[in-house]
């Protein structure tokens, strides 16, 4: 398929393309299943990346990035997605890539340069600390129960959440907390960066959890104890948290998208290739109607959920928030992904359950996607919402009342 990509956009994809042939799916492919990736590794992967001038494609020159568009740089996610080492490689992986984008539009200058270009460089590590246990907030936001309270020209920060990915590896967390107690959550909340080793963070545990195989990352666990941070770590507009977590969970979302539609498509491939390989009841598995017909359903909804895609990010290009169309690209993408991905994982067979193909990494790691940035229920919802802003009520004038015979419609016929 051939879509309306830039020029641009289709040289750096054409290049992530070739960064994934040559370097990065032979690595995965020489690796054990299940063995952890090393950190030489990722070093040598980078350096491949900045050799195929396709390292952090999404991020200005001065950082340290290509100086791509958001719109043009997604192919080159898609195809980053293509292996869990190939995001990492690009450094276009979560959720250090959603936390570069929103220093990027909120830090100021200082915040930047401290932050933001190691980042960039992958000389440190960030996580997003927003999402609380029970009673706290989850896929509704406004039960943040977290708090921060100025003191002088500090912030006191305490609260409790979970699920900040990669918290235990992280330099640097961006914390979301309650500021004006009196206001709504949406109007009196702000994001902090506070950095890993300050006291009064104390990192509980990783999480136990579904996916990520070798190359995880962490879902921590934190407490924040009187945590002390100065006011220059404020991060953005003071009780302007939501909105600038917003302006980074948007444009996240649809870059997960690219990436697991990039998972979506090798995942096909393999099955492509093993079933046109593999025999049984005298003819290829390929050869098998029913077979072929769930493949092609799949290579549409991929097709789909590509196009779905590319029009929101224009919307956001634009100018337009465009929560509507990123949240049906979520909730489909999410879908249709795990679909494809269980669709290979049974048409390669024990093959599919097995660590020598990439299928069981996969497996486990798309089903978080129908979680992570939103779960399909929240997304649904504010889907749903829109659909009933402005029913058609004039569609049932024909209708007959019960006890109001419709005698004006009769007549005239």
């Amino acid at each position: 398929m051939r879509y309306n990509d830039s020029d641009r956009a289709r040289e750096v994809a054409e290049r992530a393309h070739a960064l994934m042939e040559d370097v990065v799916l032979p690595i995965e492919r020489d690796r054990a299943g299940g063995m952890a990736v090393s950190s030489g590794t990722i070093a040598e992967l980078r350096e491949a990346a900045r050799e195929y001038d396709v390292y952090a494609p999404q991020i200005p020159e001065e950082y340290g990035g290509m100086g791509l568009s958001f719109r043009d740089s997604l192919p080159a996610f898609e195809e980053a997605g293509r292996s869990l080492l190939g995001q990492v490689a690009m450094r276009v992986d979560a959720p250090d890539e959603g936390n570069m984008h929103l220093l990027e539009l909120a830090g100021d200058d200082l915040q930047k340069e401290t932050y933001l270009e190691p980042l960039v460089a992958g000389d440190i590590k960030s996580g997003f600390s927003m999402t609380e246990p029970m009673q706290g907030a989850g896929s509704d936001p406004k039960m943040i129960r977290t708090t921060a309270e100025r003191d002088g020209d500090e912030w006191v920060i305490d609260g409790h959440k979970w699920w900040t990915t990669q918290g235990v590896e992280a330099d640097v967390l961006i914390v979301l907390a309650r500021t004006d107690p009196d206001a709504h959550p949406y109007e009196g909340c702000s994001l902090f960066l506070v950095p890993a080793d300050a006291d009064g963070v104390d990192v509980i545990r990783d999480v136990p959890h579904m996916g990520g195989g070798g190359h995880g990352v962490s879902h921590a666990e934190i407490r924040y104890e009187n945590v002390r941070v100065p006011d220059e770590h404020l991060l953005g507009e003071l009780n302007q948290g939501f909105v600038h977590a917003q302006e980074r969970l948007g444009p996240a979302r649809l870059t997960h998208c690219m990436r697991f539609s990039g998972m979506a498509q090798r995942a096909l491939d393999i099955a492509k290739a093993y079933t046109s390989e593999r025999e049984g009841f005298d003819s290829t598995l390929s050869d098998k109607q029913s077979l072929r017909h769930r493949i092609a359903d799949a290579e549409a909804e991929l097709h789909m959920a590509r196009t779905g895609i590319r029009d929101a990010a224009d919307r956001i290009a634009a100018g337009d928030e465009a929560r509507v169309p990123v949240s049906m690209c979520k909730v489909f993408t999410a879908n249709a992904t795990q679909d494809a991905v269980d669709l290979a994982v049974q048409c390669c067979g024990a093959n599919g359950i097995g660590k020598d193909l990439p299928l069981s990494d996969f497996y486990e790691s798309v089903r978080q996607f129908r979680i992570v940035d939103g779960a399909d229920e929240v997304h649904r919802r504010v889907i749903a919402r829109a659909a009933f802003e402005d029913v058609p009520e004039e569609e049932l004038e024909p209708l007959t009342r019960f006890g109001d015979p419709n005698r004006e419609r009769r007549t005239e016929h």
